[in-house]
């Protein structure tokens, strides 16, 4: 899986840029938010990046952060809610806004996004309620703070897998801290997850 891509920018679309990696110019679907946070054309640039596979398509989209790309996951993972609704939302809402909206269930929000409607809205904000800390407890949160310690991608995608076994988000962090503090930093995905149910389970 492509994780980030770094490169020089070529172009920008309403909803896409091109980036050139070492000669080779990929086509990246991003939200708004996004394409307005990159640099000007023709400058490096770096974007973290998600792979949607499916029978007849291979597609790359693109985020400013880790933490939108979270956000895009959790969005994907609700029924009805497609990439493209994902990038809607993350258009119309910064992660600080929709982190907002749902621990507040204000459906209205995020259904100023196109394309969602009041109905889609109450489903993302229910069933996104109890996933929210997830990333709201993660340092890679907008507004951490100054000097927090930046969050490996094994430490993000082990936190999303315990949230996947129906962990609450509380009990996940405090899960997987424990499993880095005895793994260390470097731990794989797969060492991590293992060693965090071991904990979970104590």
């Amino acid at each position: 899986m492509i994780a980030h891509l770094k490169g020089l920018l070529v172009s920008t679309g309403l909803d896409s840029a091109v980036i050139d990696v070492g000669g080779v110019g990929y086509l990246v679907g991003m939200s708004s938010r996004s394409l307005t946070a990159l640099s000007g054309i023709g400058e490096a640039v770096t974007v973290h990046t998600e792979m949607l596979v499916g029978e007849d398509f291979l597609r790359l989209v693109g985020f400013a952060s880790e933490t939108e790309r979270d956000w895009f996951r959790l969005l994907t993972g609700v029924q009805g809610v497609g990439a493209r609704v994902a990038l809607a939302i993350l258009s119309a809402l910064d992660p600080t806004d929709l982190q907002r909206a749902i621990a507040a269930q204000d459906k209205a929000m995020v259904a100023r996004a196109n394309g969602v409607g009041p109905k889609l809205a109450e489903r993302i904000v229910r069933e996104l309620k109890d996933k929210v800390g997830l990333i709201a407890t993660s340092p890679l949160a907008i507004g951490g703070g100054v000097g927090a310690p930046a969050a490996s991608g094994a430490q993000v995608d082990a936190l999303a897998a315990l949230a996947s076994l129906g962990f609450k988000p509380g009990e996940a962090s405090a899960a997987v801290s424990a499993a880095l503090d005895e793994l260390g930093d470097g731990a794989s995905l797969d060492a991590l997850v293992r060693m965090a149910l071991r904990k979970a389970a104590k």
